[in-house]
C-alpha cells in the first residue's frame, strides 16, 4: 500500500496509508502513514467497535493537514480488545505440542504437505527462500539467535540482513504452522488457530523468545521490528 500511494500521488491524488509494518513504511516512504500498531489483519482495530475505527480514521485522515512528506505519524492507542489475538494477549501454556520447534515442525510436515497438494500446491510459505523440508536448520538458526548468539545463516541473501532475515523466517515458520493446523482443523477460527499458536505451539514461544530479544536489543530498529514479529 505504502508503494501504491506513492504512485497515486505522483498521479495527483492525496493519500493517506494505514501501516501495519513500521519499517516498510520507513524504507518506502509514502506521503502521509499512520502506523497502526494492531494484529495483521485489522488495520482499523476490532471489527464492529465503531467508535475506535473512527478515532483511526481520524488520525489518518488528520495527516491531510501535512503539505509536505514523507510523514510518518504513530497511533498512541492500543486496541485494548482481547478478541485481537496475538502472543501478548494468549496466556502461555506450560505443555506446548513438543518442547523443540524442529521436532514440532517434523511432526506437522505431514498435515502441511497434504494441505499443499489440497490446495494444488499453494501455499504462504516461501519468503525466505528456504525449502520447508530444511526448516529444521532454520528454526536451529532463530533458536540461536532467540538465546543471544551471533547467530546467521548460509541461505540469507548478502542484501538482507540478519533481522529482516530473520522477519521473513517467521513469517515461513508462521505460515507452515497454521496451513498444517488448517489441514487437521479445517473448522478452526482465526482466534483459536491464533490462540494455538501463541499459546500451545513450541514454534509460537521461540517467536515470542525472538520478539524478546529483538526488544532488549537496544536497536531501535530491531526493537520496532519486535513489535511485528509477535503478532
Amino acid at each position: 500500500m505504502s508503494v501504491l500511494a506513492r504512485v497515486f500521488e505522483e498521479a495527483g491524488l492525496t493519500t493517506v496509508s494505514l501501516a501495519l509494518i513500521r519499517e516498510h513504511a520507513e524504507k518506502v516512504k509514502p506521503p502521509r502513514a499512520l502506523f497502526v500498531p494492531f494484529p495483521y489483519g485489522y488495520p482499523l482495530g476490532k471489527p464492529a467497535d465503531p467508535e475506535f475505527q473512527h478515532r483511526v480514521l481520524a488520525a489518518a485522515f488528520d495527516l491531510l493537514e501535512c503539505d509536505e512528506g514523507p510523514v510518518l505519524v504513530d497511533f498512541p492507542e492500543e486496541t485494548g480488545n482481547a478478541d485481537l489475538t496475538q502472543a501478548s494477549m494468549v496466556e502461555t501454556s506450560p505443555d506446548p505440542i513438543m518442547e523443540d520447534a524442529a521436532n514440532e515442525v517434523t511432526a506437522l510436515r505431514p498435515f502441511y504437505e497434504r494441505w499443499v497438494e489440497g490446495h494444488d500446491g499453494r501455499t504462504s510459505v516461501g519468503l525466505s527462500g528456504i525449502p520447508q523440508r530444511r526448516f529444521r536448520g532454520m528454526i536451529r538458526f532463530l533458536q540461536s539467535y532467540a538465546q543471544g548468539e551471533e547467530a546467521d545463516i548460509e541461505s540469507r541473501p548478502a542484501e538482507i540482513d540478519v533481522g529482516q532475515y530473520i522477519r521473513y523466517c517467521v513469517d515461513d515458520l508462521k505460515a507452515f504452522t497454521y496451513e498444517a493446523r488448517l489441514e487437521q482443523r479445517p473448522a478452526s477460527t482465526d482466534t483459536e488457530l491464533h490462540t494455538w499458536f501463541w499459546g500451545k505451539t513450541a514454534a509460537g514461544h521461540l517467536v515470542t523468545d525472538l520478539a524478546q530479544r529483538m526488544k532488549d536489543s537496544g536497536d531501535v530498529a530491531l526493537e520496532r521490528m519486535a513489535n511485528g514479529l509477535a503478532r
